[in-house]
């Protein structure tokens, strides 16, 4: 098949993940031995104590920076070896599409970034496996950053959006910027709209726990995108991302929905999704199939939806059809991070899709990807990518 050059665009809040195995450097430097002496747990238990007590994080869970947590990020690089990862939710789609596409160039990423070494290192990272970026960069706020603190099997992430939330539309309205627009055929966004002030205070209110961080992006950017992928017979496709969205966002995707060509989502993203509109179901195929039946733009093809459910079957609603594609199996010993399969999923199936695959084979890419993914510790790959 054939990729020609910038044919997948992808859009949202680029973040640069600082990954840090945090256990024994904290061990070595601020456990004392009269204290694992005196009191002889497990070492496991004394580095997962201190690793989180410095900042007040908890294991497992993923929270956005306060105040407290700024110095965290350059203590991490200061004390401990540490990893750097292109992140955010659609910039991890973007890289996954581009890895498997092999075809440099392929793919573009457009967010906000500083104007720091922080953000120079999240270009290189972007860059160094083939994505094209056409970063928004300022100096008024920091790149956004996202801390991975890893202690054996648990970690804490902690995402200081700063930048990320910061992109304008007229940096995507600028000529050689909407030259990638017009050159790409595919768009996806993994959210509509969450203003950083009204996102916190949700989560003070409601927990979620979800893969990857939702992005927050222009509302008049991706309609300027989603109108021209409507007017010129594009494909423009979005993530339900989170079910509090379609709970206390529904103005914003609703006004979206109508130029979505595929849909992606969970199980629960898609039970919220028919919660909120009162659909009085909770079964996944008629939800799907109601999705897809939501009025659209372009109605010269249907919209098609994918629901994905962790370790059963994905589901796909095209039109009035339904189909169910199983994952491939993974024993669960071998599973380390399951955080960033739904991104993963996303790039894979894009993959695939850009290059004129079927929807089965598209679905086959996503659970590649995603398998591959969960194995490894964020969403990282290896250099050469085996799937055909």
């Amino acid at each position: 098949s054939f990729t020609r050059e910038g044919v997948l665009f992808g859009m949202g809040n680029p973040l640069l993940d600082i990954s840090a195995n945090v256990g024994k450097g904290y061990l070595e430097k601020i456990i004392v031995e009269s204290i694992i002496l005196n009191y002889p747990k497990s070492l496991e238990f004394y580095h997962f104590v201190m690793c989180y007590a410095r900042y007040n994080l908890k294991a497992n869970d993923a929270i956005l920076a306060e105040e407290k947590h700024l110095p965290m990020y350059d203590e991490l690089v200061e004390m401990f070896p540490v990893e750097y990862i292109a992140g955010g939710a659609t910039q991890n789609s973007i890289k996954v599409a581009q890895w498997m596409l092999k075809k440099p160039l392929s793919t573009t990423f457009v967010g906000c970034i500083g104007e720091d070494n922080y953000g120079n290192i999240l270009k290189e990272k972007a860059e160094e496996v083939g994505v094209r970026t056409a970063y928004y960069r300022q100096s008024e706020v920091p790149t956004g950053l996202c801390a991975a603190l890893i202690c054996g099997y648990d970690r804490s992430l902690c995402a200081n959006l700063a930048a990320a939330n910061k992109y304008v539309m007229s940096h995507l309205e600028e000529k050689e910027n909407w030259k990638l627009v017009e050159q790409a055929s595919f768009y996806y966004i993994a959210v509509i709209l969450v203003e950083l002030e009204i996102f916190n205070l949700i989560l003070k209110y409601f927990y979620c726990v979800f893969q990857g961080f939702f992005l927050t992006v222009s509302p008049d950017t991706i309609m300027l995108v989603a109108k021209h992928a409507a007017q010129n017979g594009k494909t423009f496709m979005m993530n339900l991302s989170a079910p509090f969205l379609s709970q206390f966002f529904t103005e914003p995707m609703m006004n979206a929905m109508p130029y979505v060509d595929i849909l992606f989502g969970n199980e629960t993203e898609a039970v919220a999704f028919a919660d909120k509109h009162e659909w009085g179901t909770k079964d996944l195929v008629e939800i799907a199939k109601k999705i897809a039946a939501l009025p659209k733009i372009n109605s010269t093809k249907p919209r098609i939806v994918v629901i994905t459910q962790g370790s059963l079957p994905t589901l796909v609603a095209n039109g009035e059809l339904s189909s169910e594609h199983p994952i491939i199996p993974l024993d669960k010993s071998k599973i380390v991070d399951t955080n960033g399969a739904g991104d993963a999923f996303v790039g894979g199936f894009l993959s695939q899709l850009v290059t004129g695959m079927t929807i089965s084979e598209c679905v086959q890419g996503g659970h590649f990807a995603a398998n591959l993914i969960i194995q490894r510790s964020g969403c990282t790959f290896p250099k050469d990518c085996s799937f055909k």
